[in-house]
């Protein structure tokens, strides 16, 4: 993927946005976002925002994953699951 996609970070992971914006990607933190004056307060108003915006929205809400799936929105559900996976793959390179 380019890294010219927009990029939205949800308030739990409040700080990826800097960290992906020092690697070259356009990233932006719903809370910082909440702070500037938009209205972020929801699920809903989060999700709209990203699809205005033509942004990628990285949660750990499975509800809002659910919604962006949906929806046919482009997202990156951090759930147990894929935290599971990372589990596993750091295990079978330690083993």
């Amino acid at each position: 993927m380019p890294k010219t996609m927009k990029i939205l970070i949800d308030e739990m992971d409040d700080g990826w946005d800097e960290k992906l914006s020092k690697m070259g990607y356009e990233a932006y933190s719903v809370k910082k976002l909440r702070t500037d004056g938009h209205k972020l307060r929801t699920d809903y108003s989060v999700i709209s925002f990203a699809k205005e915006n033509n942004m990628i929205l990285v949660t750990r809400d499975t509800e809002s994953g659910q919604a962006c799936e949906e929806n046919n929105l482009p997202y990156i559900l951090l759930d147990n699951e894929e935290i599971f996976k990372i589990v596993v793959d750091k295990l079978k390179q330690i083993s």
